[in-house]
């Protein structure tokens, strides 16, 4: 079964066999292993060892943006939050249940965030010390650049907390170039192609220090964690997933084998473009226009068609041997498409033809697109 969703997604054989082993996560002998996983996703966010940690913390990507909020963000402080779509969302309850104060930026969500809607967002409130900034858009597939949006952050002089759970690993980053960056949280188990379990932030050392004590949690604290790496490098502070950790290592190497981030970058964009084409060609309109389509997940309207329902194009997908997700959060129905994990463009092309024969199947004639919301 191909997993076509933006995480967990497909991995390769010897990264599950990585996690076939006992390992004690206290053991002195698996303490390298963690200490080389954040040297290398700190190499990966171009961050220098003087200035950048990497942290890690049991969870999923969720968990580092509660940390990040909790620890960069004192107890009620102004973060901006450009509502780009639902994950932008996410982090406007998180900052509020927080007790910090999320001050929402309504922009259009079918196109990149606009630098200028930030910096006057950020002039017409002074109280506000960072934004919230998610890379890829889950939701929508659009990509909101923090190379873009940065210099207008840091002009102002505030801070960015960066979504890039979707991002790391595929979209460039280069955290030693923009200082206003305070951390990059991302996942194990996506762009990087590892197992669901570990989240990650890189982020700036100083800042670290800084804001110790401000999290109001001892689990989600990054200065904590960062703390207790000063006391132990090659130990968490609570039980972590070892075996997770050990898969997530080998993911790693593939990653480096493949050629890092720009080849990363190429086998998802080519995968998407394979999709964008391969879906026009059965009859099928891809949600968003090509100049802005993200190479992470694709949206493809749903068909007008009565007999369209997407658990019944799910399923008859999963008898085929693909995974789509069974759920959209666009404005207008339509079918979520991941296009990242060990897949490749042939992969693509083998699912646009199972797709084809799904909507046959299910007695889809009409494949122009659904007119207004369901």
């Amino acid at each position: 079964m191909l997993l076509l969703i933006p995480g967990p997604v497909t991995t390769r054989p010897e990264v599950r066999a990585a996690m076939a082993q006992d390992i004690a996560p206290w053991d002195n002998e698996f303490r390298p292993h963690y200490i080389d996983v954040r040297d290398r996703v700190r190499a990966i966010a171009n961050a220098p060892a003087e200035t950048h940690a990497t942290l890690a913390l049991q969870g999923c990507g969720h968990f580092g943006m509660e940390a990040a909020i909790r620890t960069f963000v004192p107890a009620g402080g102004k973060i901006l939050i450009p509502l780009t779509g639902q994950y932008a969302d996410r982090l406007v309850k998180l900052a509020d249940d927080c007790g910090r104060v999320a001050v929402p930026l309504a922009i259009p969500q079918e196109s990149p965030l606009a630098p200028a809607a930030v910096a006057a967002a950020l002039a017409a409130d002074p109280a506000i010390s960072h934004v919230g900034l998610v890379y890829s858009e889950t939701s929508t597939g659009v990509i909101h650049d923090p190379a873009v949006i940065g210099p207008v952050v840091r002009a102002a002089g505030r801070r960015i907390i960066l979504d890039s759970v979707s991002a790391f690993g595929a979209m460039p980053l280069d955290m030693g170039a923009q200082p206003e960056l305070d951390a990059a949280v991302f996942t194990s188990n996506k762009c990087l192609e590892g197992m669901p379990g570990l989240c990650f932030a890189v982020a700036r050392t100083d800042r670290l220090v800084e804001c110790a004590g401000n999290a109001g949690s001892w689990s989600f604290d990054l200065s904590d964690i960062y703390a207790n790496y000063q006391r132990s490098p090659g130990g968490f502070r609570f039980t972590p997933p070892a075996q997770v950790m050990m898969a997530f290592r080998a993911a790693l190497d593939v990653f480096d084998a493949e050629g890092g981030q720009p080849a990363r970058f190429a086998r998802y964009r080519a995968n998407a473009d394979a999709l964008f084409e391969g879906m026009q060609g059965i009859g099928l309109m891809p949600y968003l226009p090509r100049a802005v389509q993200g190479p992470i997940v694709m949206n493809i309207h749903a068909p007008a068609d009565p007999a369209w329902s997407l658990q019944g194009f799910v399923d008859a997908l999963k008898r085929r041997g693909y995974l789509i997700s069974n759920f959209y959060n666009t404005r207008l129905p339509s079918m979520r498409i991941g296009c990242i994990g060990a897949i490749t463009p042939e992969d693509m092309r083998g699912f646009v033809r199972a797709a084809d024969a799904a909507l046959t199947e299910m007695g889809i004639r009409n494949r122009a697109p659904a007119a207004k919301a369901a």
